[in-house]
């Protein structure tokens, strides 16, 4: 699939401002920015390397200002707001074209008779990124003046350059720069062309997106390196910014490398689609999936730090995880696990589905995942109830799709241990209450559920007592034991008779009076009333647990009604009921503003995924379930080109927010769509 915009969008400034690109290495590293070539985010630049893989991501080289010289006159093909808010340059208006070709985002510039293209991609496995210039049509030698413009900074943070001097020294093949003394160095390299030193700082420039995120907007970056490659028709010119001194700078090589690992992972995606053509969009989403898988280095479970990991596991020397979303996420144990299936299941790679589950198992302590693994070298954050549970769910579509017993086994008395700790208690008051069977979480200052926004010591959303989709997982995982004990040969009475009070203890969840099932029961408050997509999970789970056979036909029915009618829009579902006095439409403002909307009806993709489920599970017509999906598809020319947003306004027109590129967003698009297409009329 080939995502072009032409002329009338690219040449637009409002629109080329808004549009972004995305590429990546596997190791958390990426490049990002706008067709416009305009920097909006903190977060832009052409190397922002993990330098502890999966963290510790650094911006390193920023940009390249590009002038063309030809035919005697000088074109200034990039695009700067400047703190005073003046647009100088604008080389946008230049832009004949933008297109995405897989992963990799193309520029073409019409210059006279001239037509320039620009191409960056990354090296898999590697710091490095590679920008390509082709002259594919003139009448006459171009002159290309590049400017390299750095930094060395956290890619949350910004800079002030005055008084800072980086060392800039030659190198073969270029310049090595040395920002401080204690890190690391980068390099500028060239195959063909010198590189010649400059140190010149430009300040002041303005990001617009976070002016609208309320956080400190101006940045500035050092003039680095200059080159001035000459350039005759059909002929192509690489500049490399690497960590790698030994990086290979042929770009046709590492072309010829990053096309053939994307047609490689286009064919495994087409090997799991339940047709033999999909539509080209899913090979598109394909390679959105494996932007977020990247590795997480351990070697034993000694090293993790699991108090709770079984010699049975083999080791793992490389490990894999998921970065929950770019640009500023991090790898978080619940998303991972809600993302597992549809990133590695549904697009052809079960080893990889493996290695991660694998790679997680090591962090088990006290029956429970981390939430988040910070950046500073701390230990694991295990404040979250639900991903444990989205652990089992992940573990069983692996073993339905691949039948690899051997690791359940493996598994198996850690996922006994889990249940044990959850059943006598664990952190946060987590805890099965004996009387009902549901599982209690929560404390005071703690965010357990994915509705996790926080602010300081304000819980947005502290759903403490017992949310609904939570006990819906705990009721599923218990059925997953079940299932796994009866495959080995273990006992099945045990996990049986909690399921079976968890069923029955569930259905104090339904409110006749409501139509629908509340968001929380036994909280502070009481029952919490509140109409949240949370339910969903109650119907679109392998298990539904309202099921009480005289009337769990009729309460999914009225689940899905309810949601359906005052949570769905076309991106995805609202995190709360519009009329509900909390109800916020539009995501935007400062943290306190942001995060205090985040889960109060802002939409969220993610969502659609199960939403589609539980839809066919009523009215089993999967193609008006398919339908839902459509705009998402869609989606995919907008936003970050080629993938799919976190979050949408709750209010229309619905404009992306947040993250442009979040990883359960993508994996539940494939996950549906694979699962309801051999549905699908003819």
């Amino acid at each position: 699939m080939t995502i072009s915009l032409g002329r009338h969008l690219s040449g637009s400034r409002a629109i080329a401002t808004q549009q972004e690109w995305l590429v990546t290495n596997g190791l958390g590293s990426y490049g990002c920015g706008t067709v416009a070539g305009m920097l909006t985010r903190h977060y832009h630049g052409l190397l922002v390397a993990a330098l502890k893989p999966p963290l510790d991501r650094t911006l390193l080289v920023t940009k390249v200002d590009e002038t063309a010289t030809y035919l005697g006159a000088d074109y200034a093909l990039h695009c700067d707001r400047w703190a005073d808010g003046t647009v100088q340059p604008e080389g946008h208006l230049y832009l004949e074209s933008f297109r995405l070709e897989g992963t990799i985002p193309i520029w073409v510039y019409a210059i006279a008779d001239a037509r320039l293209e620009k191409r960056v991609w990354m090296e898999p496995g590697a710091n490095t990124t590679y920008v390509r210039y082709t002259l594919s049509r003139a009448t006459a030698p171009m002159v290309l003046n590049l400017k390299v413009l750095v930094n060395h900074r956290h890619h949350h943070h910004s800079t002030q350059g005055k008084g800072w001097q980086m060392a800039i020294s030659p190198c073969p093949h270029g310049l090595r720069i040395q920002a401080k003394a204690d890190v690391h160095p980068f390099y500028i390299l060239s195959e063909t062309v010198p590189v010649q030193p400059a140190h010149t700082w430009h300040n002041g420039y303005a990001l617009a997106v976070e002016t609208y995120r309320g956080i400190h907007a101006y940045d500035d970056h050092l003039h680095a390196a200059s080159l001035a490659p000459t350039l005759g028709q059909g002929q192509s010119f690489t500049l490399v910014a690497t960590t790698a001194a030994d990086a290979d700078r042929s770009g046709q090589s590492a072309l010829l490398r990053r096309l053939a690992y994307e047609q490689h992972l286009i064919a495994q995606g087409k090997s799991a689609q339940p047709e033999d053509t999909p539509p080209p969009w899913v090979s598109q989403l394909v390679l959105a999936a494996d932007q977020f898988v990247v590795n997480r280095a351990m070697a034993t479970a000694e090293a993790a730090g699991s108090v709770s990991a079984d010699a049975a596991l083999e080791p793992v020397s490389g490990g894999k995880t998921i970065i929950a979303g770019y640009p500023w996420f991090g790898d978080w144990g619940r998303d991972t696990m809600i993302a597992l299936p549809g990133l590695t299941l549904a697009t052809g790679r079960p080893a990889l589905a493996r290695l991660i589950l694998q790679t997680f198992a090591r962090f088990l302590d006290q029956g429970m995942l981390p939430n988040t693994f910070p950046e500073s070298g701390e230990p694991p954050h295990y404040n979250t109830v639900d991903a444990t549970l989205w652990y089992f769910q992940a573990l069983h579509a692996y073993h339905r799709a691949t039948d690899d017993t051997a690791l359940v086994e493996a598994l198996f008395p850690q996922l006994q241990a889990i249940i044990t700790w959850h059943c006598q208690g664990t952190r946060h008051g987590i805890r099965v209450d004996a009387a009902d069977g549901l599982l209690y979480a929560g404390e005071a200052k703690v965010q357990l559920t994915w509705m996790d926004a926080k602010v300081g010591d304000w819980v947005v959303t502290p759903r403490l007592g017992k949310p609904v989709e939570v006990n819906a997982l705990w009721y599923n995982a218990l059925l997953v034991m079940a299932d796994f004990a009866a495959i080995l040969g273990q006992p099945v009475g045990q996990f049986q008779e909690l399921a079976t009070q968890t069923r029955q203890g569930f259905q104090r969840f339904w409110s006749e009076d409501l139509g629908y099932c509340y968001d929380l029961l036994d909280g502070p408050d009481g029952p919490d009333p509140a109409l949240r997509p949370n339910q969903i999970f109650a119907v679109s789970l392998p298990q539904p647990p309202l099921a009480d056979p005289c009337l769990s036909a009729d309460q999914q029915r009225a689940v899905v009604n309810a949601v359906a009618q005052r949570l769905l829009t076309s991106h995805g579902l609202r995190s709360l009921d519009p009329a509900h006095p909390s109800y916020q439409g539009h995501y935007g403002g400062d943290l306190v503003q942001r995060d205090g909307a985040y889960h109060q009806g802002t939409v969220w993709s993610w969502l659609l995924g199960p939403f589609v489920q539980a839809h066919w599970r009523v009215y089993q017509d999967a193609d008006l379930a398919h339908s839902f999906l459509d705009p998402l598809i869609h989606h995919l020319s907008d936003g970050c080109l080629g993938t799919i947003s976190e979050i949408f306004d709750g209010d229309a027109p619905m404009a992306p927010r947040g993250a442009f590129a979040q990883a359960w967003s993508v994996a539940e698009v494939l996950r549906a769509s694979a699962w309801l297409r051999p549905m699908l009329k003819e």
